[in-house]
């Protein structure tokens, strides 16, 4: 809940900015009526009251969230208290847990209609794995590093993420990532691809990611895996202390049987 009331109040502070914008510097306005200092505060509003666009707040609701910036910019006496800070967190949790429910339930018939895909394969945790080109080289393990390349979509179709339209492929240790893509991308082999369906229990969960995907999002990638590189900084971290504390054993060893020797 600390997350939810971080970005609400983020909001407030997009409201302070939008204040000072009547002493930025004046500067030639274009087709949109406002001059660049202008369109940076601008953009800073709607880039953080997105955080909060998640809770597809009603136009009623929207009212008065406006109407408790204004009144605070403007300096008007408060019209609650501290005590309303709990009381927003219950209330945001509320809707959060609807919106949730309403995203779980709009994608069961996708779902299963992804299942009976040609040659779907349900695996145990709920994702839906269906292959879409056989690779020819070796599977990644969990503690591999991977470079593939992926298209995420939301199950209407909406792009969300896409490494094939940056032009850009990602690198990242398989078992650092969804438990979707840990799981369904260690069976596809080097060169393959394969389309990931992930219930948003082996996603992002209830609590969505960055205000771009909503909690309990169904999400589908399709993913081919380009390499699987050795150098997995992961299993290097893990790998160096382990060799330290061997090396460092070795003294320690000796000094404590020395010790240990009945004296002559």
């Amino acid at each position: 809940m600390k997350k939810i009331l971080l970005a609400v109040f983020a909001c407030f502070i997009a409201g302070a900015a939008m204040a000072q914008d009547k002493a930025a510097p004046a500067g030639a306005a274009d087709a949109s009526g406002l001059n660049e200092d202008q369109k940076t505060l601008y953009f800073l509003g709607q880039a953080v009251s997105a955080k909060i666009k998640q809770f597809e707040f009603t136009a009623d609701e929207a009212r008065y969230i406006v109407q408790g910036f204004s009144e605070n910019l403007s300096g008007e006496k408060s019209k609650t208290d501290e005590t309303y800070g709990m009381k927003l967190n219950a209330y945001l949790a509320k809707k959060q847990e609807a919106i949730v429910a309403k995203q779980k339930e709009a994608a069961k018939p996708f779902l299963e209609k992804m299942e009976k895909e040609t040659g779907a394969q349900k695996l145990p945790s709920g994702v839906v794995y269906i292959p879409v080109k056989e690779g020819a080289g070796a599977s990644p393990t969990a503690a591999d590093m991977v470079k593939v390349h992926y298209h995420g979509t939301f199950p209407d179709g909406k792009v969300f993420d896409s490494s094939v339209d940056r032009g850009s492929p990602a690198e990242f240790p398989l078992g650092g990532v969804i438990p979707c893509w840990t799981e369904g991308v260690q069976k596809i082999k080097v060169g393959g691809k394969a389309k990931l369906v992930c219930p948003s229990d082996t996603a992002y969960g209830d609590q969505g990611a960055g205000g771009t995907i909503p909690g309990g999002a169904t999400l589908v990638f399709e993913v081919e895996l380009l390499e699987i590189l050795k150098d997995n900084p992961m299993a290097m971290m893990g790998e160096k202390p382990a060799k330290e504390a061997k090396k460092a054993a070795k003294p320690a060893a000796k000094k404590a049987a020395a010790k240990a020797e009945p004296k002559k």
